[in-house]
């Protein structure tokens, strides 16, 4: 037995949009900080890896790796399944 889906309103969608939108913007913001850090944070080090320095694999697989996370972070606890039409006999008759 499937469980039952939710019955939003127009207003809990929208609202549901927003903090959608709102914690992609954290999101973006925490990605942007991890690549500051990892990029030119570490490039005072002068550690290197295979001839290149540390801070571009810090720039470029660091950042990879956090956006990856957000988007999971943000797929798992953040976003919500729900149709955008607002109307109800719409929604029934594509199913």
């Amino acid at each position: 037995m499937q469980p039952k889906e939710k019955k939003w309103t127009y207003r809990e969608k929208m609202a549901q949009a927003n903090r959608e939108a709102k914690a992609t913007v954290v999101a973006l913001v925490a990605v942007v900080v991890v690549w500051i850090a990892a990029g030119f944070g570490l490039s005072a080090c002068d550690i290197e890896v295979f001839g290149t320095p540390i801070w571009v694999f810090g720039g470029t697989l660091g950042t990879w790796a956090a956006a990856i996370v957000a988007a999971v972070v943000l797929g798992r606890r953040v976003f919500a399944d729900f149709d955008l039409d607002d109307d109800e006999e719409a929604a029934h008759a594509k199913h």
